[in-house]
C-alpha cells in the first residue's frame, strides 16, 4: 500500500486546524482506498493490506462521526452567528453527513469481511462512491473554516477547542 505523507500537527487550541488535520486524514485514507482493489488483485490479502484498512475502519468507524458532530454541535453553529450567509452550506453539508455515512456503512460492511478474511475485494463503484462524496464535501466545507478563521473570535475558537477535546476525553 502506499506510503502516507507526514503529518502536520495541529492542537485543540487551534480548532479549525484540528478540522483541516481530519481533512487531510480522510484524503490520504480516500487515496489509500482508491489504490486498495488493484492492490488486492495483484498481492491478495497480506498483512500489510489487513493493518492499513484497520486504520481506515478505525478512523471512518470512530474519528470521522466525532469530526462530524465537532462541526455540527460546535463549529457551525458558531459560524452562522456571525456568519448568516453561510446557512445555506451548512445545511447542505449537514445533509451530506448523512450520505457520507450512509456510504461509509455500505463499504465498512465489505472491508470488514476482508479483514474476517470472508471476500478477497472490495467494490470499486462503493469506493468511488464514498471518495467522490468526500471531496464535494471538503470542497463546500474548507472555505468555512477559513470562515471561521476569519470571523470567529479567539475565546469562542478557544471554547470550541476545548469541547473538542473534551468530546474525545483528551
Amino acid at each position: 500500500m502506499q506510503q502516507l505523507e507526514p503529518q502536520e500537527f495541529a492542537s485543540w487550541s487551534e480548532p479549525i486546524d484540528m478540522l483541516y488535520a481530519c481533512h487531510r486524514k480522510v484524503k490520504n485514507f480516500c487515496k489509500q482506498l482508491q489504490i486498495l482493489p488493484d492492490y488486492l488483485e495483484k498481492n491478495g490479502i497480506n498483512q500489510a493490506v489487513k493493518n492499513d484498512v484497520q486504520q481506515i475502519v478505525n478512523y471512518f468507524n470512530i474519528s470521522a462521526p466525532l469530526h462530524h458532530q465537532d462541526e455540527e454541535d460546535d463549529f457551525f453553529p458558531e459560524l452562522i452567528k456571525v456568519q448568516p450567509k453561510a446557512q445555506t452550506d451548512v445545511d447542505e453539508l449537514e445533509r451530506q453527513h448523512v450520505h457520507l455515512h450512509k456510504n461509509w456503512d455500505d463499504l465498512s460492511a465489505q472491508l470488514e469481511d476482508l479483514l474476517k478474511g470472508k471476500r478477497e475485494n472490495v467494490d470499486r463503484d462503493l469506493i468511488k462512491a464514498f471518495v467522490a462524496g468526500y471531496g464535494v464535501h471538503i470542497a463546500i466545507e474548507e472555505p468555512l473554516f477559513e470562515l471561521g478563521r476569519e470571523h470567529l473570535a479567539e475565546d469562542k475558537l478557544s471554547a470550541i477547542g476545548k469541547i473538542m477535546a473534551d468530546r474525545r476525553k483528551l
